[in-house]
């Protein structure tokens, strides 16, 4: 069955009917073309276009054709084109020529528009859900190692002492910011097409503001031919899913990189690691690198779909029928890899001692040691210059500064005494940092506190959402 063939006298090759078919992906969106559908014949039994009879017979058929789905009772016949033209057959079979009422007054591409609108509406409030589970484990986590030490890095070389609840909670910062691109990415796509038909509007008296009560939209479209043509709302979705997956991949590259022998700062649970089909004693970070490169995967969605659409010209267009496959692929791989990251982190062993021991070597209380000069009056420049020679001494010698005798210190700073070298232990130069957002400890629970209570702050507005 075709839902445009009268026009046509010729039978389409099949290739163009293989090359043209969606349905073997847009089989997805059935229930929002059945909810978007039941809607829709409310709405037109609401004006009068179909008798209260003839919507009720076709509202109790779409939710048997629902029925009969969850239950696995039907099967979809893949050489029909799309979902639009598989649920109107089911329909027809059970009801005749009143199923070909429905499609009054709508068109696929109003009525695509909004199955994917609705789609997204419920991904995002999951994406926003796992999100939320993750940032709650930072924050659990950040307070458990509040006073854990470990070396902070810039360049990848030992810079200043941390605590790895400091840390972890950066990590919740970038997620709050995907938490924020998710309430808006929502907000955009909270927006309902139907009633825009083809491209022109309809000719019938239809009760619009109804059937967004019905299907739970937060405004219209306010243009019909952008109704059916914008895409922008995929953009922002598959632009959230790509930052979401970058913060995640930044989180995955320190989890490889801690768990190597080399750094040896914390070790992932049997549960989420893998072995080697040849060398007995490996265990690899697979989920780590699998996460990485699926960021690669969920950015080129990104991409193909700016492509898709940068020489579109109004309205729609069949080039769009591709832009469910980005959708599904990009958030099938976020939400996995959101799913499996929150468990990864609960359940890794953190080695204190291994990341103690690394932040007692590589100078990393230099900077401390040029702040106490300067509250002894020296420039900072010129402190940094002789703490400079310090570290060189420390190298040549393989001292770190608190093992080179006072003496030689005194020979490049006379200023140097007992008490300010006693003053560079790390817990000491930790605690010092006390600016807000900084790494002290007691900086680090406060954070650890607002962050929970942004959480509940933020998890209002999906609260709000729970018809979804």
């Amino acid at each position: 069955m075709k839902l445009w063939g009268g026009r046509f006298s010729g039978q389409t090759e099949k290739l163009l009917e293989r090359f043209n078919n969606s349905l073997s992906f847009d089989s997805r969106l059935w229930r929002e073309d059945l909810k978007g559908s039941i809607a829709h014949a409310k709405m037109l039994t609401s004006c009068g276009i179909l008798t209260p009879n003839e919507g009720e017979k076709l509202v109790l058929a779409l939710e048997e054709i629902a029925t009969e789905l969850n239950e696995g009772l039907l099967e979809f016949d893949y050489a029909l084109e799309d979902i639009h033209t598989q649920i109107e057959v089911w329909l027809i079979e059970k009801l005749g020529d009143l199923g070909k009422k429905l499609h009054t007054a709508r068109s696929r591409n109003d009525q695509v528009a909004t199955d994917l609108r609705l789609y997204l509406k419920g991904s995002l409030k999951n994406l926003a859900h796992l999100v939320e589970d993750l940032i709650a484990t930072l924050a659990l986590l950040a307070k458990e190692h509040s006073t854990t030490v470990l070396p902070g890095y810039t360049h990848l070389q030992r810079a200043q002492p941390i605590v790895y609840g400091h840390q972890l909670l950066a990590y919740a910062e970038m997620f709050f910011r995907d938490l924020d691109r998710l309430q808006e990415t929502y907000i955009r796509t909270d927006v309902l097409p139907l009633g825009a038909g083809a491209l022109a509007g309809v000719t019938y008296p239809l009760d619009q503001a109804y059937t967004q009560k019905l299907l739970g939209f937060g405004a219209l479209c306010q243009n019909s031919l952008d109704a059916v043509s914008d895409r922008d709302f995929v953009l922002d979705y598959l632009y959230t899913c790509s930052v979401i997956m970058l913060h995640l991949s930044r989180l995955a590259e320190e989890l490889v990189i801690y768990s190597s022998l080399e750094f040896g700062f914390i070790e992932l649970a049997d549960g989420y690691s893998t072995g080697s089909s040849i060398m007995p004693q490996k265990k690899n970070p697979d989920v780590p690198e699998l996460i990485r490169g699926k960021t690669g995967r969920v950015c080129g969605d990104l991409q193909a779909m700016l492509m898709t659409l940068k020489g579109l010209p109004l309205s729609y267009n069949k080039d769009l029928q591709e832009d469910k496959e980005a959708v599904f692929d990009a958030g099938d791989n976020t939400t996995l890899c959101l799913e499996i990251i929150t468990p990864l982190l609960k359940t890794m062993k953190v080695n204190q001692d291994r990341m103690l021991k690394a932040a007692q070597s590589g100078f990393l209380n230099a900077t401390d040691l040029a702040d106490a000069l300067v509250q002894k009056g020296v420039p900072f420049r010129e402190a940094h210059r002789m703490v400079g020679e310090i570290v060189k001494l420390g190298l040549k010698n393989n001292q770190e500064i608190t093992e080179i005798p006072l003496v030689k210190l005194q020979a490049i700073s006379p200023l140097v005494d007992k008490a300010m070298l006693e003053s560079l232990d790390l817990v000491s130069c930790v605690n010092r940092r006390i600016t807000l957002g900084a790494t002290a400890v007691t900086e680090v629970r406060k954070q650890t506190e607002e962050i929970n209570l942004r959480l509940n702050e933020a998890m209002k507005f999906w609260q709000k959402e729970g018809s979804l």
